[in-house]
Protein backbone atom coordinates (compact mmCIF):
# COMPACT_ATOMS: atom_id res chain seq x y z
CA UNK A 1 0.00 0.00 0.00
CA UNK A 2 1.32 3.27 -1.06
CA UNK A 3 2.26 5.48 1.51
CA UNK A 4 0.65 8.43 0.04
CA UNK A 5 -2.41 6.33 0.65
CA UNK A 6 -1.97 6.18 3.99
CA UNK A 7 -1.49 9.35 4.34
CA UNK A 8 -4.86 10.48 2.49
CA UNK A 9 -6.96 7.45 4.75
CA UNK A 10 -5.33 8.94 8.10
CA UNK A 11 -5.71 13.20 7.36
CA UNK A 12 -9.27 11.81 6.69
CA UNK A 13 -9.51 10.19 9.95
CA UNK A 14 -8.21 13.22 11.80
CA UNK A 15 -10.66 14.89 10.23
CA UNK A 16 -13.54 12.71 11.21
CA UNK A 17 -12.46 12.01 14.37
CA UNK A 18 -12.04 16.46 14.86
CA UNK A 19 -15.93 16.53 13.26
CA UNK A 20 -16.88 13.95 15.79
CA UNK A 21 -15.57 15.75 18.89
CA UNK A 22 -17.11 19.10 17.56
CA UNK A 23 -20.30 16.90 17.33
CA UNK A 24 -20.08 16.45 20.89
CA UNK A 25 -19.17 19.58 22.03
CA UNK A 26 -22.41 20.95 20.21
CA UNK A 27 -23.93 18.88 23.07
CA UNK A 28 -21.76 19.78 25.72
CA UNK A 29 -21.93 23.44 25.60
CA UNK A 30 -25.38 23.71 25.72
CA UNK A 31 -25.75 21.30 28.15
CA UNK A 32 -23.61 22.93 30.51
CA UNK A 33 -24.64 26.10 30.10
CA UNK A 34 -28.03 24.80 30.83
CA UNK A 35 -26.89 23.68 34.07
CA UNK A 36 -27.75 19.87 33.38
CA UNK A 37 -24.84 17.77 35.16
CA UNK A 38 -22.64 16.14 32.51
CA UNK A 39 -20.60 13.27 33.48
CA UNK A 40 -18.79 12.20 30.23
CA UNK A 41 -17.94 13.37 27.07
CA UNK A 42 -16.59 10.55 24.66
CA UNK A 43 -15.45 10.62 21.06
CA UNK A 44 -15.56 7.20 19.70
CA UNK A 45 -17.40 4.01 21.79
CA UNK A 46 -16.01 0.75 23.56
CA UNK A 47 -12.63 0.58 26.13
CA UNK A 48 -11.18 3.66 27.18
CA UNK A 49 -8.12 4.39 25.68
CA UNK A 50 -7.40 7.59 27.17
CA UNK A 51 -9.16 10.43 29.80
CA UNK A 52 -8.82 12.83 31.92
CA UNK A 53 -11.21 14.24 34.72
CA UNK A 54 -12.50 17.78 35.26
CA UNK A 55 -14.31 19.18 37.86
CA UNK A 56 -17.27 17.15 37.18
CA UNK A 57 -17.08 15.48 33.69
CA UNK A 58 -14.55 13.45 32.45
CA UNK A 59 -13.08 13.61 28.78
CA UNK A 60 -11.84 10.69 26.69
CA UNK A 61 -11.12 8.86 23.56
CA UNK A 62 -12.01 5.05 23.08
CA UNK A 63 -11.23 2.74 20.77
CA UNK A 64 -13.70 2.28 18.37
CA UNK A 65 -13.89 5.12 16.30
CA UNK A 66 -17.58 4.66 15.42
CA UNK A 67 -19.24 8.12 16.90
CA UNK A 68 -19.20 9.53 20.33
CA UNK A 69 -21.33 10.69 22.96
CA UNK A 70 -21.78 12.74 26.33
CA UNK A 71 -23.57 11.27 29.20
CA UNK A 72 -25.98 13.61 30.96
CA UNK A 73 -28.02 12.29 34.04
CA UNK A 74 -31.33 11.64 34.45
CA UNK A 75 -31.92 11.62 30.14
CA UNK A 76 -35.55 9.64 31.23
CA UNK A 77 -37.84 10.84 33.51
CA UNK A 78 -39.57 8.44 36.59
CA UNK A 79 -42.66 7.09 35.41
CA UNK A 80 -45.30 9.73 36.07
CA UNK A 81 -47.60 7.97 38.91
CA UNK A 82 -44.64 7.79 40.96
CA UNK A 83 -44.34 11.14 42.24
CA UNK A 84 -40.08 11.14 41.41
CA UNK A 85 -40.00 7.57 43.06
CA UNK A 86 -39.66 4.41 41.29
CA UNK A 87 -41.61 1.37 41.54
CA UNK A 88 -40.40 -2.34 41.71
CA UNK A 89 -39.70 -3.64 37.48
CA UNK A 90 -43.38 -4.37 36.33
CA UNK A 91 -43.72 -8.10 34.70
CA UNK A 92 -43.49 -8.45 30.98
CA UNK A 93 -39.97 -7.91 28.75
CA UNK A 94 -40.39 -4.97 27.48
CA UNK A 95 -41.54 -3.08 30.58
CA UNK A 96 -38.55 -4.62 32.51
CA UNK A 97 -36.14 -3.26 29.83
CA UNK A 98 -37.89 0.11 30.37
CA UNK A 99 -37.83 0.22 34.03
CA UNK A 100 -34.71 -0.88 34.08
CA UNK A 101 -33.09 2.25 32.24
CA UNK A 102 -35.17 4.48 33.95
CA UNK A 103 -33.69 3.28 36.91
CA UNK A 104 -30.00 3.73 35.10
CA UNK A 105 -30.76 6.99 33.68
CA UNK A 106 -31.05 8.18 37.53
CA UNK A 107 -27.80 6.37 38.90
CA UNK A 108 -25.59 9.24 38.35
CA UNK A 109 -27.97 11.29 40.35
CA UNK A 110 -26.81 13.02 43.61
CA UNK A 111 -28.22 15.06 46.70
CA UNK A 112 -28.10 18.62 44.92
CA UNK A 113 -29.06 16.80 41.45
CA UNK A 114 -32.66 17.38 41.54
CA UNK A 115 -32.82 20.78 39.09
CA UNK A 116 -29.37 19.19 37.23
CA UNK A 117 -31.08 16.24 35.35
CA UNK A 118 -32.00 16.29 31.86
CA UNK A 119 -35.75 15.49 31.71
CA UNK A 120 -36.46 18.48 34.14
CA UNK A 121 -34.92 20.70 31.57
CA UNK A 122 -38.11 23.14 29.43
CA UNK A 123 -38.43 21.45 26.05
CA UNK A 124 -37.03 24.41 24.36
CA UNK A 125 -33.66 24.07 26.51
CA UNK A 126 -33.65 20.23 25.38
CA UNK A 127 -34.34 21.21 21.85
CA UNK A 128 -31.44 23.86 21.72
CA UNK A 129 -29.18 20.86 23.66
CA UNK A 130 -30.10 18.07 21.14
CA UNK A 131 -30.11 20.28 17.87
CA UNK A 132 -26.44 21.61 19.05
CA UNK A 133 -24.53 18.06 17.46
CA UNK A 134 -26.01 18.13 13.93
CA UNK A 135 -25.70 21.87 14.08
CA UNK A 136 -22.25 22.04 14.48
CA UNK A 137 -22.08 19.87 11.27
CA UNK A 138 -23.63 21.90 9.30
CA UNK A 139 -21.42 24.80 10.44
CA UNK A 140 -18.40 22.62 9.95
CA UNK A 141 -19.72 22.08 6.55
CA UNK A 142 -20.44 25.23 5.57
CA UNK A 143 -17.00 26.20 6.80
CA UNK A 144 -15.37 24.31 5.00
CA UNK A 145 -16.90 24.42 2.25
CA UNK A 146 -16.33 27.79 2.43
CA UNK A 147 -12.78 27.59 2.42
CA UNK A 148 -12.92 25.87 -1.05
CA UNK A 149 -14.81 28.41 -2.74
CA UNK A 150 -13.47 31.03 -1.14
CA UNK A 151 -10.06 30.34 -0.18
CA UNK A 152 -9.36 28.07 -3.42
CA UNK A 153 -11.65 28.93 -5.63
CA UNK A 154 -13.78 26.77 -8.05
CA UNK A 155 -12.93 26.86 -12.51
CA UNK A 156 -15.27 28.62 -13.95
CA UNK A 157 -16.46 28.31 -17.22
CA UNK A 158 -15.92 31.65 -19.36
CA UNK A 159 -17.57 32.11 -22.34
CA UNK A 160 -14.66 32.14 -24.38
CA UNK A 161 -13.37 29.60 -27.23
CA UNK A 162 -10.98 27.23 -25.84
CA UNK A 163 -11.61 24.96 -29.12
CA UNK A 164 -13.21 24.50 -32.28
CA UNK A 165 -14.53 21.24 -33.03
CA UNK A 166 -13.26 20.42 -36.72
CA UNK A 167 -16.49 17.85 -37.28
CA UNK A 168 -19.54 16.58 -36.03
CA UNK A 169 -19.38 13.18 -33.78
CA UNK A 170 -21.91 11.12 -31.83
CA UNK A 171 -21.25 11.05 -28.18
CA UNK A 172 -20.31 7.63 -28.33
CA UNK A 173 -17.41 8.46 -30.81
CA UNK A 174 -16.53 11.13 -28.42
CA UNK A 175 -15.71 9.00 -25.09
CA UNK A 176 -14.23 6.41 -27.69
CA UNK A 177 -11.81 9.20 -28.83
CA UNK A 178 -12.15 8.70 -32.47
CA UNK A 179 -10.91 11.34 -34.77
CA UNK A 180 -12.45 13.31 -37.57
CA UNK A 181 -12.81 11.90 -40.86
CA UNK A 182 -13.73 13.04 -44.19
CA UNK A 183 -17.16 11.14 -43.20
CA UNK A 184 -17.60 13.33 -40.24
CA UNK A 185 -19.75 16.83 -41.54
CA UNK A 186 -17.64 19.85 -40.12
CA UNK A 187 -19.21 21.04 -37.44
CA UNK A 188 -21.52 24.38 -37.29
CA UNK A 189 -18.76 26.35 -35.60
CA UNK A 190 -15.96 25.48 -38.46
CA UNK A 191 -18.20 26.11 -41.07
CA UNK A 192 -18.95 29.59 -39.37
CA UNK A 193 -15.07 30.19 -38.94
CA UNK A 194 -15.17 30.29 -35.38
CA UNK A 195 -11.38 31.26 -33.62
CA UNK A 196 -10.09 30.06 -30.58
CA UNK A 197 -9.91 32.89 -28.20
CA UNK A 198 -12.86 34.30 -29.64
CA UNK A 199 -15.40 35.96 -26.86
CA UNK A 200 -19.15 35.64 -27.26
CA UNK A 201 -21.06 38.71 -26.39
CA UNK A 202 -24.33 37.58 -27.93
CA UNK A 203 -26.46 34.86 -28.87
CA UNK A 204 -29.55 35.11 -30.59
CA UNK A 205 -29.00 39.38 -29.89
CA UNK A 206 -29.00 38.29 -26.55
CA UNK A 207 -26.44 39.89 -24.21
CA UNK A 208 -24.63 36.94 -22.78
CA UNK A 209 -22.09 37.30 -19.74
CA UNK A 210 -21.88 33.59 -18.72
CA UNK A 211 -20.52 30.41 -21.01
CA UNK A 212 -23.86 28.80 -19.25
CA UNK A 213 -25.97 31.76 -20.68
CA UNK A 214 -24.93 30.94 -23.92
CA UNK A 215 -24.74 27.40 -24.10
CA UNK A 216 -28.14 27.72 -22.69
CA UNK A 217 -29.45 29.75 -25.74
CA UNK A 218 -27.54 27.52 -28.24
CA UNK A 219 -29.27 24.23 -26.86
CA UNK A 220 -32.56 26.05 -26.66
CA UNK A 221 -32.67 27.29 -30.21
CA UNK A 222 -32.63 23.99 -31.81
CA UNK A 223 -31.46 23.46 -35.35
CA UNK A 224 -31.07 26.34 -37.76
CA UNK A 225 -29.05 29.48 -37.95
CA UNK A 226 -28.35 31.49 -35.13
CA UNK A 227 -26.79 35.04 -34.97
CA UNK A 228 -23.41 35.40 -33.11
CA UNK A 229 -22.00 39.11 -31.53
CA UNK A 230 -18.61 37.85 -30.88
CA UNK A 231 -15.17 39.86 -29.61
CA UNK A 232 -11.71 39.07 -31.72
CA UNK A 233 -8.32 40.85 -31.04
CA UNK A 234 -10.44 43.56 -29.33
CA UNK A 235 -12.99 44.06 -32.43
CA UNK A 236 -16.43 43.18 -32.78
CA UNK A 237 -17.52 40.70 -35.41
CA UNK A 238 -20.85 38.62 -36.36
CA UNK A 239 -21.43 35.29 -36.99
CA UNK A 240 -24.43 33.11 -38.22
CA UNK A 241 -23.65 29.76 -37.78
CA UNK A 242 -26.38 27.00 -38.77
CA UNK A 243 -26.69 24.67 -35.88
CA UNK A 244 -27.26 21.46 -35.76
CA UNK A 245 -29.84 19.68 -34.23
CA UNK A 246 -29.24 16.46 -31.74
CA UNK A 247 -30.16 15.17 -28.84
CA UNK A 248 -27.77 15.35 -25.89
CA UNK A 249 -28.04 14.24 -21.75
CA UNK A 250 -29.62 17.39 -20.08
CA UNK A 251 -26.61 19.42 -17.96
CA UNK A 252 -28.89 20.01 -14.97
CA UNK A 253 -30.10 15.86 -15.34
CA UNK A 254 -27.83 13.55 -17.27
CA UNK A 255 -30.28 11.29 -17.37
CA UNK A 256 -32.36 12.95 -19.17
CA UNK A 257 -31.88 14.09 -22.57
CA UNK A 258 -33.10 16.77 -24.23
CA UNK A 259 -34.51 16.46 -27.84
CA UNK A 260 -33.12 19.07 -30.73
CA UNK A 261 -30.43 20.60 -28.52
CA UNK A 262 -28.83 23.03 -30.62
CA UNK A 263 -25.33 21.95 -31.58
CA UNK A 264 -22.57 24.64 -32.11
CA UNK A 265 -19.19 22.63 -31.68
CA UNK A 266 -16.66 24.70 -29.18
CA UNK A 267 -15.54 24.44 -25.79
CA UNK A 268 -14.88 27.39 -23.31
CA UNK A 269 -11.87 28.34 -21.47
CA UNK A 270 -11.56 27.45 -17.71
CA UNK A 271 -9.98 29.78 -15.10
CA UNK A 272 -9.85 29.76 -11.47
CA UNK A 273 -11.82 32.36 -9.55
CA UNK A 274 -12.55 32.64 -5.86
CA UNK A 275 -16.35 32.94 -4.45
CA UNK A 276 -18.05 35.03 -2.59
CA UNK A 277 -20.21 33.75 0.57
CA UNK A 278 -23.11 34.03 -1.27
CA UNK A 279 -21.97 31.52 -3.54
CA UNK A 280 -21.58 29.25 -0.60
CA UNK A 281 -24.92 29.55 0.83
CA UNK A 282 -26.81 28.99 -2.48
CA UNK A 283 -24.22 25.86 -3.04
CA UNK A 284 -24.68 24.65 0.33
CA UNK A 285 -27.87 24.71 -0.03
CA UNK A 286 -28.09 22.39 -3.28
CA UNK A 287 -25.36 19.94 -1.65
CA UNK A 288 -27.51 19.88 1.14
CA UNK A 289 -30.65 19.00 -1.08
CA UNK A 290 -29.01 16.40 -2.64
CA UNK A 291 -27.58 14.94 0.21
CA UNK A 292 -30.80 14.39 2.16
CA UNK A 293 -32.32 12.79 -1.29
CA UNK A 294 -29.57 10.73 -1.13
CA UNK A 295 -30.22 10.01 2.12
CA UNK A 296 -33.76 9.06 1.57
CA UNK A 297 -32.71 6.95 -1.03
CA UNK A 298 -30.43 4.95 1.71
CA UNK A 299 -32.67 1.62 2.04
CA UNK A 300 -33.20 1.30 -1.64
CA UNK A 301 -28.91 1.70 -2.64
CA UNK A 302 -28.42 -0.86 0.25
CA UNK A 303 -29.30 -3.54 -2.56
CA UNK A 304 -25.77 -2.16 -4.61
CA UNK A 305 -24.23 -2.37 -1.61
CA UNK A 306 -25.42 -6.12 -0.84
CA UNK A 307 -24.70 -6.96 -4.23
CA UNK A 308 -21.48 -5.74 -4.07
CA UNK A 309 -20.34 -7.52 -1.16
CA UNK A 310 -21.24 -11.13 -1.92
CA UNK A 311 -21.97 -10.60 -6.17
CA UNK A 312 -19.40 -8.78 -7.14
CA UNK A 313 -21.33 -6.29 -8.64
CA UNK A 314 -19.55 -3.38 -9.44
CA UNK A 315 -19.92 -0.70 -6.22
CA UNK A 316 -21.76 2.32 -7.88
CA UNK A 317 -20.08 5.76 -6.96
CA UNK A 318 -23.26 6.98 -5.20
CA UNK A 319 -23.16 3.88 -3.13
CA UNK A 320 -22.95 4.55 0.54
CA UNK A 321 -19.96 3.83 2.35
CA UNK A 322 -18.90 3.35 5.79
CA UNK A 323 -15.94 5.31 7.81
CA UNK A 324 -13.51 2.61 6.32
CA UNK A 325 -15.09 3.09 2.80
CA UNK A 326 -14.84 7.12 3.02
CA UNK A 327 -10.96 7.06 4.58
CA UNK A 328 -10.31 4.91 1.68
CA UNK A 329 -11.30 7.02 -1.30
CA UNK A 330 -9.64 10.10 0.96
CA UNK A 331 -6.33 7.72 0.27
CA UNK A 332 -7.14 7.05 -3.28
CA UNK A 333 -7.52 11.08 -3.71
CA UNK A 334 -4.27 11.50 -1.58
CA UNK A 335 -2.83 8.79 -4.21
CA UNK A 336 -3.66 10.03 -7.39
CA UNK A 337 -1.71 12.11 -10.01
CA UNK A 338 -3.74 15.06 -9.36
CA UNK A 339 -1.97 18.49 -8.53
CA UNK A 340 -1.46 19.06 -4.66
CA UNK A 341 -4.06 21.64 -4.54
CA UNK A 342 -6.75 19.80 -6.36
CA UNK A 343 -6.12 16.83 -3.61
CA UNK A 344 -6.41 19.26 -0.99
CA UNK A 345 -9.41 20.55 -2.03
CA UNK A 346 -10.97 17.20 -2.30
CA UNK A 347 -9.84 15.97 1.12
CA UNK A 348 -11.50 19.42 2.08
CA UNK A 349 -14.75 18.48 0.17
CA UNK A 350 -14.50 14.85 1.45
CA UNK A 351 -14.40 15.65 5.22
CA UNK A 352 -17.32 18.58 4.30
CA UNK A 353 -19.80 16.20 2.44
CA UNK A 354 -19.12 13.81 5.62
CA UNK A 355 -20.08 16.41 7.86
CA UNK A 356 -23.19 17.27 5.99
CA UNK A 357 -24.48 13.56 5.67
CA UNK A 358 -23.94 13.28 9.67
CA UNK A 359 -25.73 16.36 10.44
CA UNK A 360 -28.93 15.20 8.13
CA UNK A 361 -28.41 11.26 9.56
CA UNK A 362 -29.18 12.45 13.28
CA UNK A 363 -31.77 14.57 12.35
CA UNK A 364 -33.85 11.67 11.84
CA UNK A 365 -36.85 11.32 14.06
CA UNK A 366 -35.81 8.10 15.77
CA UNK A 367 -33.71 7.42 18.68
CA UNK A 368 -30.97 6.83 19.67
CA UNK A 369 -29.90 9.57 16.86
CA UNK A 370 -30.59 13.14 18.10
CA UNK A 371 -33.85 13.79 16.23
CA UNK A 372 -35.83 11.42 18.18
CA UNK A 373 -34.58 13.80 21.43
CA UNK A 374 -35.82 16.69 19.24
CA UNK A 375 -39.13 14.70 18.61
CA UNK A 376 -39.61 14.43 22.10
CA UNK A 377 -38.45 17.67 23.22
CA UNK A 378 -40.70 19.55 20.10
CA UNK A 379 -43.64 17.41 20.68
CA UNK A 380 -43.74 18.21 24.68
CA UNK A 381 -43.53 22.01 23.32
CA UNK A 382 -46.84 21.38 21.27
CA UNK A 383 -48.60 19.64 24.36
CA UNK A 384 -47.61 22.48 26.77
CA UNK A 385 -48.78 25.43 24.06
CA UNK A 386 -51.74 23.63 23.29
CA UNK A 387 -53.04 22.70 27.12
CA UNK A 388 -52.23 27.17 27.55
CA UNK A 389 -54.16 28.17 24.70
CA UNK A 390 -56.85 25.36 26.34
CA UNK A 391 -56.15 27.29 29.43
CA UNK A 392 -55.86 23.03 30.97
CA UNK A 393 -53.54 21.80 33.21
CA UNK A 394 -49.38 21.73 32.02
CA UNK A 395 -48.69 18.26 31.48
CA UNK A 396 -46.09 16.04 32.15
CA UNK A 397 -42.61 15.33 30.48
CA UNK A 398 -43.17 13.20 27.40
CA UNK A 399 -41.99 9.99 28.29
CA UNK A 400 -39.45 9.17 25.45
CA UNK A 401 -38.37 5.54 27.89
CA UNK A 402 -42.00 4.07 26.37
CA UNK A 403 -39.79 4.21 22.79
CA UNK A 404 -37.21 2.13 23.83
CA UNK A 405 -38.19 -1.29 22.63
CA UNK A 406 -38.40 0.70 19.10
CA UNK A 407 -34.64 2.52 19.89
CA UNK A 408 -33.63 -1.21 20.20
CA UNK A 409 -35.00 -2.32 17.14
CA UNK A 410 -32.92 0.89 15.40
CA UNK A 411 -30.07 -0.15 17.11
CA UNK A 412 -29.87 -3.50 15.98
CA UNK A 413 -30.82 -2.11 12.20
CA UNK A 414 -27.79 0.19 12.81
CA UNK A 415 -25.16 -2.70 13.88
CA UNK A 416 -26.77 -4.81 10.80
CA UNK A 417 -26.50 -2.04 8.43
CA UNK A 418 -22.70 -0.52 9.63
CA UNK A 419 -21.56 -4.54 9.54
CA UNK A 420 -22.46 -4.89 5.97
CA UNK A 421 -21.46 -1.23 4.49
CA UNK A 422 -17.41 -1.77 6.43
CA UNK A 423 -17.62 -5.15 4.47
CA UNK A 424 -18.45 -4.35 1.43
CA UNK A 425 -15.63 -1.69 1.62
CA UNK A 426 -13.08 -3.82 2.14
CA UNK A 427 -14.15 -6.91 -0.29
CA UNK A 428 -15.05 -4.24 -2.80
CA UNK A 429 -15.20 -0.45 -2.29
CA UNK A 430 -16.10 2.27 -3.78
CA UNK A 431 -13.00 3.37 -6.33
CA UNK A 432 -13.28 7.01 -7.72
CA UNK A 433 -10.90 5.52 -10.83
CA UNK A 434 -12.94 3.19 -11.86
Amino acid sequence: MSWLVVAGFLIFFLGLMASIALHEIGHLVPAKFFGVKVTQYMVGFGPTLWSRRGKETEYGVKWIPLGGYIRMIGPLPPRPQDHGKLRNLSTGYWQGLIESARQASLEDVRPGDEDRVLYRKPWWQRLIIFIGGPAMNFVLAFLLFAVVFMGFGIQVAKPIVATVSQCVMTVQEQQQGKQCTSAHPKSPAALAGLHVNDKIVAVGGTRITTWEQATGLIRAHGAGPITLQIERNGRPVTLTPTLIGRDAPSPDDPTKIEKNAGFLGVSSVMVVERQGIGYVFSTMGDITARTAAALAKFPERLGNVWDAAFSGAKRDLDSPASIVGAGRIGGEIAASAAPLDAKIISLIQLVALVNLAIGLFNLVPLLPLDGGQIAGALWEGIKRAYARVRRRPTPGYVDIAKALPLTYAVVAVLLVTSTLLIYADIVNPIRLSG
